[in-house]
């Protein structure tokens, strides 16, 4: 995972800007965004932490969606990198197969455009469905799990 002072080298070396030339893109002080490129604040040695708007401001300057710097910066889970438990993979399969098979029983089935469908057909929504479910589990997962808990 990069860091935003990587991100931001990596972008004023390949277009060869300097501190100041990036600084006046982003409306920053050159000096800030030396401390990003660092990531230290030299005054008292902590980690600089820059704002939401700041970092807007940087995605713009650079050309970038701000919810993908986000995620390359580690600011943003993707949902796929949130990992699922056994539990959670037999909770997918049990619900999969109760759908799959309340599907099937019911009366009118499984049907397009009043003929039934066929099994390559039904493999594609049993997929869909299980992919669906993952989805689910890991946004939930995202979303309510307390911090303390997540691991980095």
């Amino acid at each position: 995972m990069k860091t935003l002072g990587m991100i931001i080298r990596e972008y004023r070396q390949e277009r060869n800007l300097s501190l100041r030339e990036f600084a006046t893109r982003c409306q920053l002080s050159h000096s800030y965004i030396d401390k990003l490129e660092k990531g230290i604040d030299p005054r008292n040695g902590k980690p600089v932490e820059p704002t939401l708007a700041v970092i807007e401001q940087i995605a713009k300057a650079i050309n970038k969606d701000k919810t993908n710097l986000l995620e390359e910066i580690g600011y943003l889970n993707k949902p796929n990198d949130i990992k699922l438990s056994p539990k959670d993979e037999r909770d997918i399969a049990r619900d999969l197969e109760k759908t799959l098979k309340d599907l099937e029983n019911s009366d009118e089935a499984l049907m397009f455009d009043g003929e039934p469908i066929d099994d390559h057909t039904k493999e594609m929504i049993r997929i869909s469905l299980e992919n669906s479910m993952r989805m689910a589990k890991q946004l939930a997962k995202q979303k309510f799990t307390p911090n303390k808990y997540k691991k980095d």
